[in-house]
């Protein structure tokens, strides 16, 4: 159980570097629909000039050639975050895998005379891959090859020979071992896929026909798996693969919620978004919840530190409503105080629900920056946007009825509300006044880990440094959370210390001492 939860978790890491890419993309096509937006025009005149035009054009059509080549991304972000080592070359030998794959599958396809006519493609569930003529895997083909390749690459890159067969050793090993493995990879996903797709479909037809609920459930699940970090298993395969929808956009056909709403942005045929976007309706919670609660937790503080817990919940809850990034006010009361961290879980099932009932079409995943900047230009008939606050706000008065209530009810000790002897905190003095200053400080991460010989992988995602150790018995919490962190969260073997959005630094200071 250990190690198929050990598994899963790093499966779930390695998805996270594709799936940071995207967000980045969306800004893009947002951007380029900003200029490229004849309605704007309408009030900014200056923005109807030709050049902005075409500019604006170029700019969102340029970024959804990402969402085209998706499976490509995956199929070489995966293998970076699963090596150990030498994660170029992990890289390489992902693409090199899945262009060898595509083009087997189309090998194999052709010699059994299944290749359909071009017109009929896409009832034959056929589509075109790198200008490779395929059966319609969507992600999935870059996800399976992507995991295989990293996989096979941790288990072979450390072999080595001696003498005249020197060059092969290593990744060129691992090449060796890739190209007949994809190419029968390929072979078997030309029989198999058909059967996978049949059962992917039904299970889409299953979630669909359990209309709100279904988005309710679906919530839940991506919150409450959060302390895990197994919450992107749950919203990655709705998000970028047939189960999040399948839509036809400006001549292109495109998989998963995040892809389709995205693409939607950039034609300029579509007048309204459609209703798949409720999978990534996560926002709801993020930019109204959170802040709910943190005011919550401030209004039933004590009064003798309320300015305390107030100069800590702000900044909390701001990072929360601007950027989308939670961990930092779920963490305050996660430990403290569970059943809030499950009720929050149940609230944004609920939001997201209400979100599908109501019929909302608006874009929300994280905080208002990107709301503002992926709604407002696409106007309220292609974005009805209001009705996306409409349900926040409930939302907001949800959070803060429930949490009040709980918290006095159950005298629970969130920020504020601690013993006496209890210090209020929510961040560590060390993460906001030693920013920019990493002297010692890999140093007494590496230590509070177990020390150089107990750290076998490091890497990290928004906020959390995700550590793969050999002994997790030999963790010196207290020493972690000296060094800023607000959480520690143990599962197997994988260690991840939750230090928030400037764990990118922390990862350096790790990198740079080991």
């Amino acid at each position: 159980m250990k190690r198929a939860v050990n598994a899963l978790q790093n499966f779930g890491k390695s998805l996270y570097g594709p799936v940071l890419i995207l967000p980045i993309v969306g800004l893009f096509i947002a951007f380029g629909n900003v200029l490229g937006n004849g309605n704007l025009a309408e009030y900014l005149p200056f923005l109807g000039h030709p050049l902005i035009q075409h500019t604006g054009q170029l700019i969102a059509k340029s970024a959804v050639s990402v969402l085209v080549n998706l499976a490509l991304v995956f199929a070489v972000g995966i293998p970076i975050g699963l090596a150990t080592r030498d994660k170029g070359y992990a890289a390489l030998i992902g693409l090199v895998t899945f262009i060898v794959f595509i083009n087997a599958m189309n090998v194999t396809l052709q010699l059994q005379g299944a290749l359909a006519p071009v017109a009929q493609m896409k009832a034959a569930g056929q589509t075109m891959v790198l200008g490779v003529h395929v059966l319609e895997m969507g992600v999935f083909a870059g996800i399976l090859t992507g995991a295989l390749s990293g996989y096979l690459y941790n288990k072979y890159s450390g072999v080595q020979f001696n003498g005249a067969m020197a060059i092969y050793s290593g990744h060129c090993f691992v090449a060796i071992v890739m190209l007949p493995v994809s190419m029968l990879l390929g072979v078997v996903m030309s029989e198999l896929w058909p059967f996978a797709q049949h059962g992917i479909s039904a299970l889409a037809l299953a979630i669909k026909g359990s209309g709100p609920f279904g988005v309710a459930i679906y919530g839940f699940l991506e919150r409450i798996l959060v302390p895990t970090g197994l919450h992107h298993l749950v919203y990655t395969p709705f998000l970028y693969t047939e189960l999040g929808g399948t839509q036809e956009v400006c001549g292109a056909t495109y998989q998963g919620a995040r892809n389709i709403y995205f693409a939607e942005m950039a034609c300029p045929n579509v007048k309204q978004l459609s209703s798949t976007v409720v999978w990534d309706a996560r926002g709801i919670s993020k930019m109204f919840g959170l802040p709910a609660a943190a005011l919550a937790m401030y209004m039933t503080a004590k009064p003798e530190r309320k300015v305390i817990a107030k100069a800590i919940l702000i900044p909390a809850a701001l990072t929360s409503l601007l950027v989308g990034v939670t961990e930092p006010i779920e963490f305050s009361f996660l430990f403290v105080a569970p059943l809030l961290f499950v009720v929050h879980a149940v609230l944004t099932g609920i939001g997201m629900m209400l979100f599908s009932l109501l019929g909302v079409h608006a874009i929300g995943a994280n905080g208002i920056i990107d709301f503002i900047l992926y709604n407002l230009p696409l106007g309220t008939e292609k974005s009805n946007w209001p009705m996306y606050i409409v349900v926040g706000l409930i939302v907001f008065v949800l959070y803060f009825v429930v949490f009040r209530f709980l918290i006095l009810h159950f005298n629970m000790k969130t920020p504020g509300r601690e013993d006496d002897d209890k210090e209020t905190r929510l961040y560590s003095k060390q993460e906001y006044q030693a920013k920019g200053n990493n002297d010692g400080l890999g140093e007494s991460i590496v230590v509070g880990l177990g020390g150089r010989e107990n750290i076998q992988v490091v890497d990290n995602c928004y906020t959390r440094l995700r550590v793969t150790v050999k002994d997790v018995a030999i963790i010196d919490e207290p020493r972690l959370k000296a060094t800023g962190a607000k959480g520690i969260i143990k599962q197997g073997n994988n260690v991840q210390v939750v230090y928030g959005l400037h764990v990118k630094k922390m990862r350096e200071a790790v990198e740079t001492f080991l």
